[in-house]
């Protein structure tokens, strides 16, 4: 249930997001259990994979990594939980910081709004992710989306089995991460909370604007509107602390997101024979801009942040050129070696400051 003070009624974003979902693709029974079993062994058989190739592994005594396979109400289900576990906090700490919380009519009125139009958005992103780690939330399971899996591999007309474990070695590859580094998730939700300490808006307005955004977001997934979303949250963003608080969530999600792309690709055609394939097909699919990078750049106001998301990749690129997949890990030491945002293009910056080398850059 949505606490009183939630800036979205997350149980109406649910239930209006499962309404309006799209069915999945044709499958029997027999194939749709068949493809669960397979996507089950294909993030087991991944696990190895990864970590020899990042040369990570989970920290002893952590909690025991999860897979689950879901349909798609099962991912909207998941991601309202995490949804919630993000802003909610967000919408306390105004509270908190204004010494007053809006009115009980004014709470259900304003929440019930953004709960139809977050349901919206929901909707129309179940059918798209393939898969994701939750970070927050319940935390600690890989999600796998059965039906967008097999649709996509249908659609770009690729091996069923290449495809699925390339998946995997992404998804595994964040599952890693959070389980090699355990200081990552405390990380995050540290930004999280410095950024809502410094914010200077009251509830009311950001509800406003939160509604107005998703509005604008669930016009432009079902195809109406334009482009030229107006202002998004990053608009309201005034306090230097906030800015920097958002810089870091940024590049620490390049480095994760970019990771897990190296990763994917780098693990060659010994393991997944026609990965340069599906590497070509997928890149078509993604051409021009994701589903999932669409609203976050809309709903953020991310229009330049957004491409440090594909600078991820050239990042970690970069650094295991020069010093190695050794030197790259001590990415993950702790907070002070997370990439600067400036540094996400420039590698050669990052290994001077947190390597103390001055590294030959290749000709």
């Amino acid at each position: 249930m949505s606490r009183p003070s939630s800036l979205v009624d997350w149980d109406l974003a649910g239930r209006t997001a499962r309404r309006l979902a799209k069915p999945g693709p044709d499958t029997t029974r027999e194939e749709a259990a068949a493809v669960v079993a397979e996507l089950h062994r294909a993030a087991a058989t991944a696990v190895a994979h990864v970590e020899e190739l990042t040369g990570l592994h989970p920290v002893p005594g952590g909690p025991e990594p999860t897979v689950a396979v879901v349909d798609r109400p099962g991912w909207v289900d998941a991601n309202t939980a995490g949804m919630a576990a993000l802003l909610d906090p967000l919408a306390e700490a105004l509270q908190a910081a204004q010494g007053k919380a809006p009115g009980p009519v004014a709470t259900a009125i304003g929440s019930r709004a953004t709960g139809v139009q977050a349901g919206g958005v929901l909707a129309f992103l179940c059918s798209r992710v393939l898969g994701q780690y939750e970070v927050f939330g319940s935390g600690g399971r890989l999600l796998l989306v059965a039906p967008n899996i097999v649709e996509t591999e249908r659609r770009l007309g690729v091996d069923p089995t290449d495809f699925r474990l390339w998946v995997c070695l992404h998804e595994v590859t964040h599952q890693l991460q959070f389980t090699a580094v355990p200081w990552l998730r405390g990380y995050l939700e540290e930004q999280v909370s410095s950024f809502a300490e410094a914010t200077d808006l009251t509830p009311d307005v950001l509800r406003e604007r939160l509604t107005d955004v998703l509005r604008s977001l669930s016009d432009v997934v079902r195809g109406n509107g334009d482009d030229d979303t107006p202002q998004g949250l990053m608009a309201l963003v005034k306090d230097p602390a906030q800015r920097a608080a958002l810089d870091r969530v940024t590049a620490v999600m390049s480095l994760v997101e970019g990771h897990a792309e190296y990763v994917m690709d780098g693990v060659g055609p010994d393991v997944v024979p026609s990965v340069r394939t599906l590497r070509k097909r997928f890149a078509q699919r993604r051409k021009g801009r994701g589903p999932v990078d669409r609203v976050l750049r809309r709903l953020l106001g991310l229009e330049q942040k957004m491409q440090q998301y594909a600078d991820g990749r050239v990042f970690v690129a970069g650094v295991v050129d020069l010093v190695g997949m050794a030197g790259f890990n001590q990415v993950w030491a702790g907070p002070a070696n997370l990439p600067l945002k400036d540094e996400l293009t420039e590698p050669a910056r990052w290994v001077e400051r947190v390597l103390g080398t001055r590294p030959a850059i290749p000709a």
